[in-house]
């Protein structure tokens, strides 16, 4: 249902078997979105740098649902993550989805932004990961990465966020306490896109885009 368009400034990667037959076209890079901090904590970060495979990393794609631009959706099952472009495309990121029992779906919309967010873990998180410190600061090694984007239902925040990772190793698969992990480098590329109160749509488990 999703077919990519060439662009002429990507690199044609060729068909894919992703729920169907598609081809996909890698998105340039937009190192342009990276701030002089962004390039200090990141030069060195102290995580392995894991290979993205090549079917979750950026690419540019036809959108053929309604969703109007502006729009983030995200596909729980096939552990994308689309932001909607005019004129029917969308760039399309690989993400790591929430475990089904604690994953978020629904309707939300995006109440804050924050760069290199603090991490302050939850009373859940700390009974069943912890203990952890009541605030980690931000930096390379924080779990929230390089970008928070903060989920509210109304004028509630619903806890649940789309952020950058420590751990790139998991994009692509089903782990997390329920939020929405991107690559540090493309929660950076999604952030400098999104704006607030935009509209945020996560698909539950069965229902793949």
């Amino acid at each position: 249902m999703i077919v990519s368009k060439l662009g002429l400034a990507a690199v044609l990667v060729g068909s894919l078997a992703l729920g169907g037959c598609m081809q996909a076209t890698l998105s340039p890079a937009t190192d342009v979105a990276m701030t002089p901090r962004d390039r200090q904590l990141l030069a060195h970060p102290p995580y392995a740098d894991a290979k993205i495979p090549q079917q979750f990393q950026r690419h540019i794609v036809e959108y053929t649902r309604r969703e109007q631009p502006g729009t983030i959706l995200v596909d729980t099952d096939a552990r994308y993550l689309y932001y909607v472009l005019p004129e029917g495309k969308a760039i399309r990121y690989g993400v790591a989805v929430g475990e089904e029992a604690m994953a978020f779906s629904g309707v939300a919309r995006v109440g804050r932004l924050a760069e290199w967010p603090d991490w302050v873990p939850t009373a859940d998180i700390q009974a069943r990961l912890g203990p952890y410190p009541k605030r980690v600061a931000g930096g390379p090694a924080n779990p929230l990465g390089a970008r928070g984007i903060y989920l509210y239902v109304g004028n509630k925040d619903t806890l649940y966020r789309i952020h950058g990772t420590n751990q790139p190793e998991y994009i692509g698969q089903a782990i997390s306490s329920g939020c929405i992990r991107m690559t540090n480098g493309d929660v950076i590329d999604l952030y400098q896109r999104v704006k607030p109160g935009a509209t945020v749509v996560v698909l539950p488990p069965g229902q793949s885009a």
